[in-house]
């Protein structure tokens, strides 16, 4: 590792450093400003980034595997095919980062604010998204498989033809979200807010529903062959308005 250039990075001179391809693994860089920093195809393995700034970064293709990222300003940097696979993104700021065909495989990003970010094609298989801010967000075709999103905000998301199979998402709001195609089979949606979200074609076979609010959903062309909706003695999920034209097939406990 070049002392020099991590010098210049802990006394602010960073801007006019070239990080293009550097090798940063294993650095201690917290707090560091590295906005507006080149650090396209840069090693970061195992760096240390807590709080750092990173605001419009370009970090397309980098190695972030098992960096340090908590509380970090990742707001407006680009992250395409970078690999954060098992990153720590706790509570970290990543409005409008794009984050298309990133692997974040087994990251920790909960509290972490996705408010409107890009992750088509993301894979986003086990990560932690719990209490995490995803309004509005761009998740067609993610790979969510396994993901943990207890009470996350969806609101307004894009999830079409994404794979949420085995997916936490108990309590989580799903509130106008865009789920044609997606694929919910034995997801954890127990008291789930889903009013309003568009789930033609989806699958939710063997989908947990209890207590899960569905009011308004269209749900036409939606497989919930041994999806649960109820406790077995009152009716506890909401169905209010939702419109169901030709499923592919029932519930387990149809209850109309």
């Amino acid at each position: 590792m070049d002392e020099q250039l991590l010098n210049a990075i802990r006394n602010g001179e960073a801007a006019r450093a070239d990080l293009h391809e550097a090798d940063l693994s294993g650095a201690d860089l917290r707090e560091a400003n590295l906005a507006g920093v080149n650090l396209r195809k840069a090693n970061l393995q195992e760096a240390n980034l807590g709080g750092a700034n990173l605001e419009r970064a370009n970090l397309q293709e980098a190695d972030l595997r098992g960096v340090f990222l908590a509380e970090a300003n990742l707001k407006g940097a680009n992250l395409n095919r970078a690999n954060l696979n098992g990153t720590d993104l706790q509570g970290a700021d990543l409005r409008q980062t794009k984050l298309a065909e990133t692997n974040l495989r087994e990251a920790n990003l909960r509290g972490a604010n996705l408010d409107g970010v890009n992750l088509q094609g993301a894979d986003l298989r086990q990560t932690k998204l719990a209490e995490a801010n995803l309004e509005g967000a761009n998740l067609q075709e993610a790979d969510l498989l396994r993901a943990e999103l207890t009470e996350a905000n969806l609101e307004g998301a894009d999830l079409r033809r994404a794979n949420l199979q085995r997916a936490w998402l108990q309590r989580s709001n799903l509130g106008g979200v865009n789920l044609q195609g997606a694929n919910l089979r034995k997801a954890e949606l127990r008291l789930a807010n889903l009013d309003g979200a568009k789930l033609e074609g989806a699958s939710l076979a063997g989908a947990k529903l209890e207590g899960a609010s569905l009011a308004g959903a269209k749900l036409e062309g939606a497989s919930l062959a041994g999806a649960n909706l109820w406790d077995g003695e009152t009716r506890v999920v909401n169905l209010g308005n939702a419109t169901f034209g030709r499923l592919n097939s029932p519930p387990r406990a149809w209850i109309g």
